[in-house]
């Protein structure tokens, strides 16, 4: 009998064997496409059948430097040849582990270094353009005798029929993006990935094959999972761009979207942002958006501003209001956690008092309250919301952490026995577990998910509860000026003599453009300082403006507020312009407050 593509993802023993099957049934259909710079005629595609042959011919070039269950890192630009030789590990039973190239930056060669060494890396895949920086690297580390193969040389010879493989062996290591210097790597299975497919297919409910595209990067979960293996797994296309390409022009991203009749595409909120400020209405009345059904916003917080905003300024261009998706992720669930499709954006406008004593309570649209936008409901994981502290189980409606059980939760940690424990293992008071602890503070609402901030970057002041998105969102909400600059806000401790009672010192880093005169400056760190205690009824200690770039973010744009944090208090930060209350410049001075 015959089987619904869905069907076949369910039924498959492994991502491998699902992929051979597709080569053989669909061989001719277009798997892969890869777009330079938008340009539908210099664009590179890979059937099945072709994407089958460059995976088996590659997996043969990995045997001869790797093991089955060894770990192979892959170093290469977005491509096509990374999809191929993604599969190709696949195919040789080796575990991928996909990375960012070397680059120039201290601070990103030694994470890449820090990745090789947790992974123990057997060998390094590369192409031809990568491959004398990937070798000049190598030779600075450890790894020096390691060989590293560019695969895009690799045209002749037989090809490996893959290994045997199923739902439980291990398929790659995604490393999780918040720390530069401990990567984690999650160890996620072919049974993780399927269910993972299957759970965001479900979400979105596709009426036809759905083609997916984006440019989001393929080391990251969103860019690899999503973005690629979905559509591969469903038969359907993965449409890709680069990243570099959709800063340098967001117009590229949409353009793609039009061109290849792209229908669900995946961003973090900035993209969205970028795309509303940076789009032209010249551009605009060029495309047609009305073939892409899924908008999906994930990887960082979705502020529901930013949502209305995109949603409003590119309707003219055939973008539905049902089109916009917020969805709700992490490595440690593979990717996809929930989400909802073809619907208005679904809004809790929330007292900010009860929030403040972890309550979600709704208020009327005329009364004072902070929105924020439901992530849709969590259908193919079982979820609780946990008191941190108490492990206790809470009510609807009470915010606390979001624990996660179900296929799609990764296998731990590679090699970290006690993290794995603590984040995996978790069980409430009541004895049901085992859970994943996300990390993430939120509670359930109607059905919904709300998802309210990280816990470990809440903001504790003066027994009150407040999210550090929220207070920096509001600074560029309350400063045209800032639009589009990440800021970062933390707390920082005030003692040994700067204060008796050990409170908390609210500071705000905030990049702004060009290099502001002193008097302006001044003038906009009391403006900054006005707005936070305005709108949240504390003080801000002290506010600093920072350069462009100059906030740390990881690779799907979340500012890294701990890694802010630390530089800071170790003096790290250098601001354009810096004003600081007594308090808070005595705990810096003394560096009240830094790592050990």
């Amino acid at each position: 009998m015959g089987y619904t593509m869905t069907e076949h993802v369910e039924r498959a023993a492994a991502l491998s064997t699902l992929l051979r099957g597709h080569a053989r049934d669909h061989g001719e259909r277009e798997a892969v496409v890869f777009v330079h710079d938008a340009l539908k005629a210099e664009a590179l595609t890979l059937t099945y059948a072709q994407l089958d042959r460059r995976a088996a011919l590659i997996a043969a070039s990995v045997r001869a430097d790797a093991a089955p269950g060894d770990r192979v890192l892959l170093l290469y630009p977005q491509s096509a040849e990374c999809v191929a030789a993604f599969l190709g590990c696949l195919y040789a039973g080796v575990v991928a582990v996909v990375a960012p190239l070397p680059g120039n930056y201290r601070q990103d060669r030694r994470r890449l270094s820090s990745i090789a060494a947790d992974a123990g890396i057997s060998s390094v895949l590369t192409d031809t353009a990568n491959l004398p920086g990937v070798q000049e690297w190598l030779g600075s580390t450890e790894w020096s005798g390691l060989r590293a193969v560019a695969t895009d040389r690799l045209t002749d010879g037989a090809g490996l029929v893959p290994e045997p493989a199923d739902r439980s062996t291990l398929a790659l290591l995604q490393y999780t993006s918040g720390s530069t210097s401990d990567p984690k790597g999650v160890e996620v299975t072919h049974g993780n990935l399927l269910h993972n497919v299957m759970a965001f297919a479900r979400a979105i409910s596709p009426d036809a094959p759905m083609r997916v595209g984006g440019w989001a990067p393929l080391y990251h979960d969103m860019g690899l999972i999503l973005q690629t293996l979905a559509p591969l797994a469903l038969a359907s296309t993965a449409v890709l761009m680069s990243a570099v390409t959709f800063v340098k022009r967001p117009y590229l991203w949409l353009k793609m979207i039009d061109d290849f009749d792209v229908t669900c595409s995946a961003a973090p909120n900035f993209a969205h942002a970028l795309c509303v400020d940076k789009v032209t209405d010249e551009q605009l009345a060029a495309l047609d958006l009305s073939r892409w059904r899924y908008a999906v916003s994930g990887a960082e917080p979705v502020q529901v501003s930013t949502a209305r905003r995109f949603v409003r300024r590119f309707a003219t261009a055939g973008l539905r209001d049902d089109a916009f998706s917020p969805c709700y992720g992490l490595a440690e669930g593979t990717v996809f956690v929930s989400g909802a499709s073809r619907r208005a954006l679904t809004v809790a406008r929330a007292d900010p008092e009860s929030l403040e004593r972890g309550e979600l309570r709704r208020v009327a649209s005329e009364a004072p309250g902070r929105e924020l936008p439901s992530n849709g409901m969590v259908r193919d994981f079982d979820v609780c919301v946990v008191d941190p502290e108490t492990r206790a189980e809470l009510p609807e409606g009470r915010i606390g952490e979001i624990w996660l059980r179900g296929p799609s939760v990764a296998r731990g940690y590679w090699g970290r026995t006690e993290a794995t424990a603590e984040t995996f293992g978790a069980h409430t008071t009541a004895g049901n577990g085992p859970f994943l602890r996300t990390g993430d503070l939120g509670t359930l609402l109607d059905g919904e998910l709300y998802v309210t901030g990280r816990r470990k970057d809440l903001l504790i002041i003066n027994g009150r509860n407040l999210h550090p998105q929220d207070v920096e969102h509001a600074l560029r909400e309350d400063h045209s000026v800032l639009e589009g600059l990440p800021g970062a806000v933390f707390t920082v401790p005030l003692r040994n003599g700067a204060s008796a009672r050990g409170d908390e010192a609210l500071v705000v880093l905030q990049e702004v453009r060009g290099r502001p005169s002193a008097d302006s400056a001044r003038v906009l760190a009391h403006t900054l300082r006005d707005t936070v205690s305005r709108e949240f009824g504390v003080r801000a200690a002290g506010v600093a403006l920072l350069r462009r770039a100059a906030v740390r973010r990881t690779t799907s744009g979340k500012v890294q507020r701990a890694a802010m944090r630390d530089l800071f208090l170790s003096g790290g930060v250098e601001p354009l312009f810096a004003e600081y209350d007594a308090a808070l410049e005595t705990a810096v001075a003394a560096g009240e407050g830094r790592p050990a």
